[in-house]
Formats: C-alpha cells, structure tokens, sequence
C-alpha cells in the first residue's frame, strides 16, 4: 500500500460525492421552477443512499469481479462485498477506498439522468427504475470500459466515465424525456445563484473525477488536473461567446452549462491528452453542447428538462471521439490519431456507438415494465400543481 496514493484517493472520492450531494442537487434544484424544488433535491439524495446499498450488496461485484459472462458483466464472487477486508488491495490503495471511489461515479450517473425528467416523473417510478438501471445498464457498461470487459479487450479509451458515466446518462435521460413526452408547461429556472454553487462544486469535485482516476498521486493524475482546468475554462467561453453570437445576451446559465459540458467533454480525455488538446476539446464540447441543448432539442422538440443529452450525451460523445484524436502516446501510453493511429480513433467511434445501442435499448425496456408496475409519470393535476407538495409534502416557502 502507498500512503501517499491512499491519501490522495481518499481526497478524491470525498470530492466526487460532492458533485452530487450537494452539487447535482443545487445545481439541478435552481434549474427546475420553485414547486418543484424540493422534489428535484429529493431525488438526488434518495439516488445516493439507493445506489450505495446496491453498490454493497450486488454493483460492485458486477462491475469489477470476473463472471462467466466477463465481456460483458462480472460475476458474483464480491457479493456483499465479500472479500474486501482491511488488507485487500487494488493497486496500491487499499481495495475499500477503491470500492467508494467507484461507488460515487455510480451515484452521480444515476443523479444526472433526473434531470432530463425532472418536474414530471412520479417518485416510485423513478426509484424502480433507478435500482434496475444501475444493475442492467450501469454495471455492465463499467464492466466493459473498467472492469476488464469488451470495450477494454478491444483498447477503447475511457479515462474517468465519457462513456461509462456521461453516453450512458445522456442517452438514459433522452429516452425517458421521449418515453415520459413533455411537460404540461417548460418552466424557468427559479433560482440562478444555487445552480451557480452547484456548478461551483461540480467544478472543484471533477478534479477528484479526473485526476482521482489516475488512482495515484503522480504525474498523471497532475497532468490530468491541468487539462481538466483548461477544458473548463475553454468550454465556458465557447458556449457564452456562442449565446452571443446567436443574438441573445450572455446569460449564467449559459455559462454555467458550458463549463460543465467542458468537465464532461475532457473526462474520457484526461489521462490521454496534452493542454493542447484540452483546449480544443472544450472550445468544440462548448459549441457543440450549445447547438445540441438549442438548435437540436428544438428541432426535434423532446423535453429535455435540464440538457442532460445536450450536455452529457453530446459532450461525452465529443470527449471520446476526440481522445482517439488528441491523446498522447508519450502521456497516457495510447497514441491518437494526430500521432499516426487511425485506428484509435474507430475504436473510440466504436465504443461510443455500443454505448448508445445498449444504453437506448435497454433504458426503453426498463421504462415501459417499470411503467406496468407504476405510472412513469405524475398525473396532471399533480404537474400543475408542483411535485414537491403532493409527492413530498413539502415546500419552500
């Protein structure tokens, strides 16, 4: 065991749950009107105390133990976490803290898909569908990237989530927005300055995001902050400079969406890549995630509530086809295409494509039982007056 690893990832992964509670939840929370609130917040912490117990009892094990079906899932030799003692290792670090660490990437990952069906979406449905999500989609498509399975035999590319975290709740939150359909009526944000802290905290958690994969406090894991810090900065730009252009004012939210559509966009990148590449991979994530969470939600008119696809779909997908692009053999070990490897950059197109194949069919599926079982969404009369008074009782007055 390393002392200095284990202090470094003990560090990370307090700052990855971070970014859901309390980030995800004020973040998301300013975003949705002010009767729904609470709701939204709600949501987010039932989130982390769900996938936790799923996480101990069965995520684990599917995600990162070997199975008879190892391309695909694990197996359940770490049931109950069995065999994770004081001891056990992963690496350098002791295998508990590993176990914690990629608990909170599966806690925000189920966070952020509420978002795109946020102020619509009845309570029970959503905590069914969750708990099924994270074992069938979630698990299996760590399992592939991380865990020793397909996507990683095949060399595709994933520092810390752009396909395992960012695709795979971009593409969730999309077809639940289609599935659920819209709102009776798309509301505002109620409260800028929460959303503001939220992004805020996001902002500082991702540096236990991307430079907590490192799982090592090295050079990589230096290298891997510095990118992350320059895509941000890059991507917030992009997206204000966008809004502008287009003829409307430079707004926070615009902003706020663009540095995190950069946080996304360098996650799949951040061990691979130089501060070149960083910057043009958030300038391109900011333009790109401007367009898809505008341009492309209204052509096509799902109610993406609060740009889930726009910003994670579509910002993941830029992230990791550009990795095959700008990574750096003499950094993270695998050569992009700039380099001379074509085929690093199919690869990436490839692993992205069965991450949305898999991810968009099997989130269809899990809908339309879960909607047997209960309504997928909140009755009329329920929407108009506000989730927060007639799912929770609540309400902030």
């Amino acid at each position: 065991m390393n002392a200095g690893d284990t202090a470094w990832m003990l560090t990370s992964t307090c700052l990855v749950l971070l970014m859901t509670v309390p980030g995800v939840a004020l973040l998301y929370g300013g975003m949705v009107s002010k009767k729904n609130i609470i709701s939204t917040i709600t949501q987010t912490f039932m989130i982390t105390c769900l996938v936790t117990l799923l996480w101990f009892i069965v995520g684990y094990s599917l995600s990162f133990s070997e199975g008879s079906f190892n391309s695909f899932v694990g197996g359940f030799s770490n049931l109950f976490l069995k065999g994770v003692g004081v001891e056990s290792l992963s690496g350098t670090i002791p295998e508990s803290v590993f176990v914690v660490f990629q608990l909170t990437f599966a806690i925000i990952t189920a966070a952020l898909i509420c978002g795109a069906v946020a102020e619509r979406m009845n309570f029970s449905a959503l905590v069914i569908f969750i708990a099924v999500w994270i074992l069938l989609v979630y698990a299996p498509i760590c399992h592939m990237v991380w865990g020793g399975g397909l996507l990683a035999s095949l060399g595709v590319l994933d520092f810390a989530g752009g396909t395992v975290v960012h695709i795979n709740c971009g593409i969730a939150g999309l077809v639940a927005a289609i599935v659920l359909g819209e709102r009776k009526k798309r509301s505002r944000p109620h409260n800028l300055l929460l959303s503001l802290i939220g992004t805020s905290l996001l902002w500082v958690g991702w540096f236990g995001f991307n430079a907590g994969s490192a799982v090592a406090a090295n050079g990589g894991a230096g290298m891997a902050m510095l990118v992350t810090q320059i895509a941000t900065a890059t991507a917030g730009l992009a997206w204000m400079f966008a809004e502008w252009g287009f003829g409307k004012k430079p707004s926070l939210l615009g902003i706020l969406s663009g540095a995190i559509a950069g946080l996304v966009a360098i996650t799949p990148a951040a061990g691979f890549v130089g501060p070149v590449g960083a910057f043009f991979i958030g300038l391109i994530a900011g333009i790109a995630c401007y367009w898809a969470s505008t341009k492309l939600k209204n052509k096509f008119g799902y109610d993406d509530s609060l740009d889930v696809f726009g910003i994670h779909g579509v910002g993941g997908t830029v992230g990791a086809i550009l990795t095959g692009i700008f990574a750096k053999e003499a950094i993270g070990g695998a050569a992009g295409l700039l380099e001379g490897n074509t085929g690093q950059l199919w690869l990436q197109f490839i692993g992205v494509a069965f991450t949305i194949v898999y991810t968009g069919v099997l989130t269809f599926v899990i809908l339309k039982i879960v909607n047997l079982i209960t309504p997928l969404r909140a009755t009329p009369e329920e929407e108009t007056q506000g989730l927060d008074l007639n799912q929770h009782g609540e309400q902030v007055s």
